[in-house]
């Protein structure tokens, strides 16, 4: 009997052993929403009538709150890193607008003064250097900044089980693109890093451009202003823009329903598709947040989304 149960014992040890092997999620708990993802990426990639072709297994994922935490958003975090250097080689700017707000932590003089002194400052942060100067400063500012809620690296402000997925997709012939509302070129610069996104598959917002060729600089030179803010609609039509397909899975978060469009316009494809939305639910690991109208999840209620509970869904959150 001794030896009977031991043997029992044995075979259940190494059939649990090959199950977590072989779990290609193990950050995500067992639930709906898992079995959906893998039901859906079996049913994509098997020969039969949900099969997808491997050059049409396009996934598109927003950034800001669903791969890597947005309170703050980590973009704002390099506006006020920018600040910081700016005074820093220029200190008459500390006595100027809107320098002197950030440098004073004046949250009250943002207010006031709107969006558009808001714009003016990621203008005098983002703009008036080459696109080779900016990307040195986006890597400085993740090589030394930490997150100020996490407290830890900005390089582990990522969600673990959204690395398991991109790789799990990756694994099953799809290919995995970016599509947000931050600037293009301020996520190429750690999306391979933090990802294995390469720069190319990334789409956002882009800032107005110049080719410059003078003076010893052969380069491209950020101007103010942008020519696509890629949030909401603009969205579908960037990813239209940049991809020429519909992708056949779509991941975005609550927050300001800025990427319902994006999961309907995938929502359209002629092949089998799959739509995931993060809803923010864990305050003790995350933050906990919500649209007023919540438009997010309603829609995902109205059109059969899968809603990713960050409480329930996720065992870990970050790395």
């Amino acid at each position: 009997m001794k030896r009977l149960f031991r043997a029992l014992l044995i075979s259940m040890l190494i059939s649990t052993a090959a199950l977590a092997q072989s779990d290609p999620l193990p950050s995500w708990n067992e639930g709906p929403v898992k079995q959906s993802i893998i039901q859906f990426v079996h049913a994509v990639t098997t020969p039969g009538t949900d099969f997808v072709p491997p050059a049409d297994r396009i996934a598109t994922f927003d950034n800001d709150g669903t791969l890597w935490a947005e309170k703050p958003l980590i973009q704002g975090l390099f506006a006020i890193f920018r600040v910081h250097r700016m005074v820093a080689r220029n200190p008459a700017l500390k006595n100027q607008q809107p320098y002197k707000a950030v440098i004073e932590k004046d949250k009250g003089y943002f207010e006031k003064a709107g969006l558009k002194e808001i714009i003016h400052l990621f203008n005098l942060t983002h703009s008036g250097m080459t696109s080779t100067a900016f990307a040195e400063e986006v890597q400085l500012f993740f090589n030394t900044v930490k997150h100020p809620t996490l407290r830890t690296s900005l390089y582990q402000a990522i969600y673990k089980p959204q690395l398991e997925l991109l790789n799990y997709l990756r694994a099953n012939g799809f290919k995995t693109f970016i599509c947000s509302g931050g600037t293009v070129d301020f996520m190429r610069v750690v999306s391979d890093t933090l990802y294995g996104i390469p720069a190319e598959q990334v789409i956002g917002s882009e800032l107005k451009y110049k080719y410059v060729d003078s003076a010893g600089v052969n380069d491209i030179m950020r101007l103010p202003g942008m020519t696509t803010f890629n949030d909401k609609q603009e969205k579908p039509v960037n990813i239209q823009f940049h991809i020429g397909k519909r992708p056949i899975l779509a991941c975005g978060n609550e927050g300001g329903a800025g990427d319902v469009y994006m999961l309907r316009f995938s929502q359209g494809s002629p092949y089998k598709s799959l739509q995931l939305i993060v809803n923010h639910d864990d305050a003790a690991r995350e933050f906990e947040y919500g649209e007023k109208d919540n438009k997010s999840l309603n829609m995902a209620k109205q059109y059969y989304w899968q809603v990713i509970s960050m409480k329930n869904d996720w065992n870990t959150v970050f790395p």
